[in-house]
């Protein structure tokens, strides 16, 4: 009997459609596999799962596995900065109160509390660790982002933010003989056994192939998703694993058709999409159309510094309106030291394409960013599968609610990785090599069905969301691709495939369909979903959460 998606709250789509027909994507043989065992697996080397292994190691062994290297995450990609209360000029207050207003009604109230009062702490940490932020008079230095109603995000080397705090947490992880690090290891499955636990992962190691690694506790720290779309901001490793991962394992995934997207990366044909921090309009940059407009307050009182989902729409909009395939960011007025200084990052990528800031404008248009959405977690990173976690972008912790406050992501990833960490290092009763593990026999048929090319999938799979369930949707094309989703599911979820390739091609369909459903359901408009056919807020039926979870 295949599975099929149950929709937790809200309506059920006429046409649910099959989302994932097995349970594990490979053949398992535990007797002949290669096993590891552990008190801690921690899936991903971002700062959530950085600082969920630190805690952890505080009282059990922990490894750490990441898909590529530890320098290669959504986390070490960050330009911006982390946010936080770190002047006195700021409240608490304050920045819970962006917090809700940007999450747009659906926050939990309990979270954004717990979160913000945590994050002067865990940054003052990281200061001692070594991570290199930027300071004035001997203090982390401040500045604006859009949303917030004051200064308060912390930044590093300028715009190097996400890079200089993975060096600092690579450099904390390596001190620590608790920890053990296997880069280039593709987690394919969550393990369960009868009782529907977790106790562990099979998956792929590049140099020893495939692998079980046994867990006491298991911490998702996968990361997002940015990669589903044709135009992202996320490096190649965001395709949505753990989302699948977690799906197949039978986890209570929430709010996926919340994708944020951020309001402006470089823009030039032929390139690959490059953040432009938040930052530069924060420090004074405005956006003007391909007219030498400035529009911004045409849309919202905050102009350059409304939400993201505000600005994303507004910039479609005024490229639709005046047909144009982007906008232009104007820092003509900055000091060319000052920017080359405070944005090194960006200056030299800018300088790459001949982009002088002194005489010219910068291209720019929106580009997928950030997964709002994932697994559903307590305060406690609890998902409902007993011994598995969740923390950082994969988590849907009720933060961040319809719409991502700014340099939350960072903070979110600190705070709850410690809590993660500690929680499943404390229910540890029994290292990982004294449990009794079951036999796992696991025998996937034969399909005899025409195999489709997985790199001919994934683009086209890749431009029809970034078409269809992008920044604006509506019934007809949400419809339309959980259809062409589905017959590429028939040619491709049916295969074995023997490689990460694959695998992800399979994930990103999986979540991929997900998505549209969750889009296709909620029939409003809040935060970054922003539906053409129902472009109210309707908090009579939708003021609350959308769970998927797999039937078992």
């Amino acid at each position: 009997m295949t599975s099929q998606p149950e929709f937790k709250q809200g309506p059920k789509p006429q046409d649910s459609v099959l989302a994932e027909p097995r349970r594990y994507l490979v053949n398992i043989d535990s007797i002949s596999t290669h096993q590891l065992f552990t008190d801690c697996l921690v899936i991903g080397a971002g700062i959530a799962g950085f600082r969920a292994a630190i805690e952890a190691a505080e009282h059990c062994n922990v490894i750490i596995v990441c898909k590529d290297t530890v320098k290669n995450s959504n986390t070490a990609k960050a330009q911006g900065g982390i946010a936080s209360v770190l002047n006195k000029t700021d409240t608490f207050e304050s920045h819970i109160t962006d917090t809700l207003n940007t999450g747009c009604g659906i926050c939990d109230e309990g979270i954004v509390d717990s979160v913000i009062r945590q994050g002067p702490e865990l940054i003052e940490q990281l200061l001692d660790w070594g991570t290199e932020f930027d300071l004035i008079d001997g203090h982390i230095a401040t500045t604006l982002e859009g949303g917030h109603s004051c200064p308060r995000v912390a930044h590093a080397h300028g715009d190097e933010t996400g890079r200089i705090i993975t060096e600092a947490l690579i450099k904390k992880v390596g001190q620590n003989s608790n920890i053990r690090i296997l880069e280039n290891f593709y987690a394919i499955d969550l393990l369960t056994n009868d009782d529907n636990k977790c106790i562990g992962i099979v998956g792929h190691d590049n140099h020893r192939g495939p692998q079980i690694i046994w867990a006491a506790n298991t911490i998702l720290a996968t990361g997002g998703a940015g990669r589903l779309y044709r135009e992202t901001t996320n490096p190649e490793v965001a395709t949505g694993d753990g989302i699948a991962i977690a799906y197949r394992a039978g986890v209570v995934l929430q709010d996926l058709e919340f994708m944020q997207f951020h309001p402006t990366t470089l823009y030039i044909a032929g390139a690959t999409r490059a953040l432009i921090t938040e930052t530069l309009r924060g420090e004074g940059a405005v956006l003007l159309d391909n007219k030498g407009r400035r529009f911004m307050k045409e849309y919202h009182e905050a102009a350059e510094l409304a939400p993201r989902d505000i600005v994303s729409r507004a910039i479609l909009t005024q490229m639709r309106k005046t047909e144009s395939t982007h906008v232009y960011l104007d820092v003509r007025h900055f000091d060319k030291a000052y920017f080359a200084k405070r944005f090194p990052q960006i200056n030299e990528l800018l300088e790459s394409f001949d982009i002088d800031i002194g005489h010219d404008l910068i291209p720019v248009r929106p580009s997928a960013h950030y997964m709002i959405g994932g697994v559903k977690t307590d305060s406690l990173a609890k998902t409902n599968i007993e011994n598995l976690y969740a923390c950082g972008e994969i988590a849907s912790t009720g933060l961040h609610g319809a719409n991502r406050l700014g340099s939350n992501s960072l903070l979110e990833g600190l705070v709850f990785g410690k809590i993660a960490g500690k929680i499943a290092s404390q229910s540890t009763k029994a290292g990982a090599a004294h449990l009794k593990h079951p036999l796992i026999k696991y025998q996937i048929p034969h399909s005899d069905r025409t195999r489709l090319d997985a790199a001919d999938v994934r683009n086209s799979l890749r431009a029809l969301m970034w078409r269809n369930v992008g920044i604006t949707r509506k019934a007809q094309l949400l419809t339309e691709t959980q259809e062409i989703i589905s017959f590429w599911q028939r040619y491709v979820m049916d295969k074995i495939f023997d490689s990460p390739e694959g695998w992800e091609c399979q994930n990103m369909l999986t979540v991929c369909l997900l998505m549209a459903q969750s889009a296709y359901v909620r029939q409003e408009s809040r935060g970054v979903h922003f539906r053409r056919d129902f472009p109210h807020t309707d908090d009579e039926h939708f003021k609350k959460h959308i769970e998927i979870s797999r039937r078992l």
